[in-house]
């Protein structure tokens, strides 16, 4: 198990929030956090941003409701850790599942466009740099989303993706020792498996209906189409290269395999007819 960082001190570590920086595309914000743990710059004021409170008032409702629904106890609530062998690399985490020790962070997220995949990536660094800290293997992302939905997404520690991690986090200390200016890793994010997890009405949705109903309509039709080409494959000689009749065009490929066409007749799509 990590110890617990007891002298706590932003500027003199690395965390999680500072990883998905550091293994970002904003090159702004690696230079803006450079500053910041030289002491050049003073920490952005985000008290009266309302995305960051609202992430702040729900972090225990998060907790409740991951509890309630997963029946799993939360432990560890904003305690924070130090890498075992890497003393800059911190971590305040939002908990570990009592059970098992994995990654418990909650979050707060707005509805529009939003996607579980989208969410996983954004986070990918944060995970992967708490996973290291705290010594897991598995981290769990809960997110409330601001349109009343509750999203759970398991991460599995990526030992490639965390040795590039540590690597980037290395070479970013050593630039607020050095003075150098930090660069860009320009790092992608492992893709999580995302567990499908939900049964989802669609009715209220205009687009699903337009198309289930092209899909009914077009059903028994299409069940027709595929027989009939099976038919018409079986009908074409064996030694036949090539068979062409009422306006459609079979024709043998290299491999054996029948690929049916349809054919102009008398200046018209056949097709079409």
């Amino acid at each position: 198990m990590a110890p617990a960082l007891k002298e706590y001190d932003r500027c003199k570590s690395i965390g999680g929030s500072d990883a998905r920086i550091i293994m970002g595309t904003d090159e702004k914000a690696i230079i803006r956090l450079w500053q910041e743990k030289r002491g050049e710059r003073e920490r952005a004021d985000l008290t009266h941003e309302l995305i960051v409170r609202l992430g702040l008032v729900t972090e225990d409702l998060n907790k409740e409701w991951f509890e309630h629904v997963t029946g799993r106890v939360v432990i560890d609530t904003q305690k924070r850790f130090v890498h075992r062998s890497i003393d800059f690399m911190t971590a305040t985490l939002d908990g570990r599942i009592k059970d098992s020790l994995d990654v418990f962070e909650s979050k707060f997220m707005l509805p529009w466009s939003f996607s579980e995949e989208a969410a996983a990536s954004k986070h990918m660094a944060q995970l992967q740099h708490n996973m290291l800290v705290a010594g897991s293997s598995r981290a769990v992302l809960s997110i409330i989303n601001g349109g009343g939905r509750w999203v759970e997404i398991w991460v599995d520690a990526d030992p490639i993706y965390q040795t590039l991690l540590i690597a980037a986090e290395k070479a970013f200390w050593r630039a607020v020792n050095t003075g150098n200016q930090p660069s860009l890793i320009n790092c992608e994010s492992p893709k999580p498996r995302i567990e499908a997890v939900r049964i989802v009405d669609m009715a209220g949705s205009n687009s699903w209906g337009e198309f289930a109903s092209i899909f009914l309509r077009t059903r028994s039709a299409y069940f027709e189409h595929e027989r009939a080409k099976s038919e018409l494959k079986a009908l074409v000689p064996d030694d036949a290269k090539q068979a062409s009749g009422h306006g459609v065009k079979a024709k043998r490929s290299k491999s054996g395999a029948i690929i049916l066409d349809a054919v102009e007749v008398g200046g018209f799509d056949a097709s079409h007819q």
